[in-house]
């Protein structure tokens, strides 16, 4: 695990900090680059300021949103804001885009167009999504394409840093960038993982299915126990969830507890009508979750097929009335 995140001795600028310095994607890294950063919402605004923080020159930033002038004013605040074509042009060594998904290949297609990306360049993007196929309009002019994804979530405050050192960073980059891709991660205080581009998008469904599942699935919980009268929920919940994630994480499907891996039918058709009653938007969640977790704990042998029958029928017919 690489060392958290500290500020670095400032590089020697002139003749003797030109030969320092390697071309981008070559098998030495750079000591310093220069950095240009595009979308100042959550992530980009804390990546830029972890890779001034190790060092790095961040030189421009585009983001003009009250929130993203809120966020640079904390994170960045003597790095000035640009235009996204002159952000570009000033990036000499680094363009780092982190904007939403689905904003991402216009953001790059216009870049090119405009002639704003130059030979050399390493253009790197922070989606889940995306891989390397996104910046072909980049690749197209000569710049090194990258994917680096932060598998984190992020507030957008100065917090964040210190959580970035140790996690994990999705990485698809072409074979001669692998080196600067590494010292990049590394220099953000991170463990680089590196990704097909052909499974980006399962790279990123599992990531999202984990992490914001998980929020919807915490503020369902949160909410169905203020319904049954339980004036502070996140009490309650803390040490069970804490327990379970650990748990879940160290041990796998043995970790599994609850009425569905003991086949308690009766139990589950109870939560069913309940829910029905009070929430019933909450059904449909409660029993794809039901029926996937019955079948995880059949696969792993916490379940008997035999004692699933009953409960597999109640998944199977969940608009039968239960008397409460």
């Amino acid at each position: 695990m690489s060392a958290p995140l500290r500020p670095r001795p400032a590089a020697p600028h002139g003749p003797a900090a030109s030969r320092d310095r390697a071309v981008p994607g070559a098998s030495v890294a750079p000591r310093l680059l220069t950095v240009g950063v595009i979308g100042a919402g959550r992530v980009g605004a804390v990546l830029g300021a972890a890779l001034a923080a190790a060092g790095h020159r961040v030189v421009a930033v585009a983001g003009g949103s009250g929130a993203s002038r809120a966020r640079l004013a904390l994170l960045l605040p003597e790095v000035p804001r640009r235009p996204v074509a002159a952000v570009a042009h000033a990036a000499v060594d680094l363009l780092l885009i982190a904007v939403p998904d689905d904003a991402l290949a216009a953001v790059v297609a216009d870049l090119a167009e405009r002639g704003a990306l130059r030979p050399g360049q390493v253009v790197a993007h922070t989606s889940g999504a995306h891989g390397l196929a996104v910046l072909a309009p980049a690749t197209e002019v000569g710049a090194r394409p990258l994917a680096l994804h932060p598998a984190m979530t992020f507030t957008g405050t100065p917090d964040d840093l210190a959580r970035l050192a140790g996690i994990s960073y999705g990485v698809t980059a072409p074979a001669p960038l692998r080196p600067l891709a590494a010292r990049l991660v590394a220099d953000l205080g991170g463990v680089p993982e590196w990704v097909a581009e052909s499974d980006r998008p399962l790279y990123h469904a599992a990531l999202a299915h984990g992490a914001n599942h998980l929020v919807t699935l915490v503020n369902e919980a949160t909410d169905r126990l203020r319904d049954a009268g339980v004036d502070r929920p996140e009490k309650v919940l803390a040490p069970l969830l804490r327990a379970a994630l650990e748990n879940a994480l160290r041990l796998g499907d043995d970790a599994l507890t609850g009425p569905v891996s003991r086949g308690d039918a009766g139990t589950v058709e109870r939560h069913l009508a309940r829910l029905a009653a009070t929430a019933p938007e909450s059904v449909p969640a409660y029993l794809a979750l039901a029926r996937r977790t019955a079948d995880r704990a059949i696969a792993a042998g916490r379940l008997r097929p035999v004692d699933a029958q009953s409960l597999l029928g109640v998944l199977a017919d969940s608009s039968r009335e239960v008397p409460l």
